[in-house]
């Protein structure tokens, strides 16, 4: 039923008045007529550039960036579960001061509950290498890379909750459905290895992180973006034939399929859909040779896998993790253009990542001696392999952690207004500090940069401008920074 004029509102009632309309469109048509003279002379600003033309039969074919690249290579190392900066990065020596004292004008209640008294360090700081820099003696293996180091103390988040904090330093976005980091950089600059993915995410032995993989997802980019989740001891899923199919006949179907692609391609050269299915058999094929080669982590001498600590027979996850770094260093080394390594898995009390809520020293005893000796020792065969000139290692994790305990609690709740992240390698000055939280550790007061300028400087390492890398979805032109973030120039060499 439509409704009567009287029950219209005014503002509506003037779009059915004829001369009102007219009058309106004119104004239109003059904004029409002025944006053309502007663009005429060239005084509006310049499109975004226009998606980047990939080859459906090579998508992973390398491109050049925007300018010069410092860096041809990520490792990402991602702490699951937010890792308290005041346990390792962040010395705040006035929290011994304030210990067990109320924080003065501090909120009652913090994310998970009332919140308790102010808690000192639960580990001793020193100072480490040639800057003095105070590190904790938690991650002692880690401590003495500091002098290779550039540290941002002051980044913050958009969400204190997990999952979307994931999702955030992943994928610059708290929702779903956004391309990761290592997606926009396979999109945008391919891979030096055809032969193995671009893009390779791999799991902690304790299983997989809150977001799961949306950290590794495509979202809106072409599909073949997606990172490929494996790690040392859980190969690639679906490469290798089933059970009582032998090689032979594994290969005749293949053979098979790839000339009914072909032929059904030759008469249909435009379907680019079909040409990017055939790059992923490909790709699938070839990476049957190369993966088991990469993952035999048996060639490997005895003195690397010691040095990792992948021979560690009292600590299991320890060994795996350790093998997982190998993996990732193998990889980097044969030229895959984004490996994400994860240390730590889903919330579970702080059982099975970083989460220490209730009983933080406890758990970060075990995850730190699972992390510390592999980490640091990843890096320095990567430094020592001469990988690190052209090899840019980032460490993250999702938010810091508050300056006092939990009430009736011994551990610290989620706090995304100031926390630490890393960068050693290509392109990253070494040994310096950037950024300030206040003298308690609870917010970033100098040189605040949200997370967004971290990803931005990521990309500038791989010589991509964050502004320009974009991609047309749903007639909006999305970036990984989303319509903000600035490359942080202090930390670059």
């Amino acid at each position: 039923m439509y409704p009567r004029a009287e029950d219209i509102s005014h503002k509506g009632r003037r779009w059915l008045d004829r001369r009102a309309f007219l009058a309106d469109s004119a104004h239109g048509l003059g904004a029409i007529a002025l944006a053309a003279l502007l663009g005429g002379d060239g005084l509006l600003a310049a499109d975004a550039d226009e998606d980047i033309f990939i080859d459906p039969a090579r998508p992973f074919a390398p491109r050049p960036g925007h300018f010069p690249a410092k860096a041809k290579n990520v490792l990402v190392i991602f702490c699951a579960g937010a890792v308290s900066q005041l346990e390792t990065w962040d010395y705040k020596p006035e929290l011994i001061k304030w210990d067990d004292k109320p924080l003065p004008n501090g909120p009652p209640v913090t994310f998970q509950g009332p919140a308790g008294n102010l808690a000192r360090p639960q580990y001793d700081f020193r100072p480490r290498g040639q800057t003095g820099k105070m590190v904790s003696d938690m991650i002692p293996h880690l401590a003495e890379l500091t002098d290779d180091i550039a540290f941002v103390h002051s980044l913050t988040s958009k969400s204190n909750t997990h999952g979307p904090a994931e999702n955030f330093i992943s994928t610059g976005f708290i929702e779903d459905g956004f391309p990761s980091l290592g997606g926009w950089l396979c999109y945008a600059l391919g891979s030096e290895n055809q032969n193995l993915p671009a893009f390779v995410s791999i799991l902690d032995p304790r299983g997989v992180p809150q977001a799961s993989v949306n950290n590794w997802g495509p979202g809106f980019l072409p599909a073949e973006f997606q990172g490929t989740p494996f790690s040392a001891s859980d190969p690639v899923r679906h490469l290798v034939p089933p059970k009582g199919v032998s090689d032979k006949a594994d290969r005749a179907a293949r053979d098979l399929l790839r000339r009914l692609n072909e032929t059904h391609l030759e008469a249909n050269p435009g379907d680019g859909k079909l040409a990017a299915r055939i790059a992923s058999y490909e790709l699938a094929a070839r990476m049957q040779l190369s993966v088991p080669e990469i993952s035999d982590l048996s060639t490997e001498p005895a003195h690397i896998l010691k040095m990792y600590g992948a021979d560690d027979p009292s600590n299991k996850i320890k060994a795996a993790f350790a093998r997982n770094c190998i993996l990732a260093r193998r990889l980097i080394e044969n030229g895959v253009r984004f490996v994400q390594l994860f240390n730590g898995a889903y919330a579970s009390g702080g059982e099975l990542n970083w989460d220490g809520h209730s009983k933080l020293k406890e758990q970060y005893d075990k995850h730190a001696a699972i992390l510390d000796q592999p980490a640091a020792a990843l890096i320095k065969d990567l430094k020592a392999r001469g990988l690190l000139d052209d090899t840019l290692v980032v460490w993250c994790t999702e938010f810091g952690r508050m300056p006092m305990f939990q009430k009736g609690a011994k551990g610290r709740d989620h706090n995304p207004d100031g926390f630490t992240c890393w960068m050693t390698g290509a392109g990253v000055k070494p040994g310096v500090s950037h950024g300030i939280t206040d003298e308690l550790g609870k917010k970033a007061v100098a040189d605040i940069h949200p997370y967004y300028d971290f990803n931005a400087t990521i990309l500038h390492l791989l010589g991509l401008d964050h502004e320009r890398l974009t991609f047309r979805h749903n007639g909006f032109r999305r970036r990984l920074t989303n319509v903000e973030g600035h490359v942080i120039e202090p930390i670059l060499a």
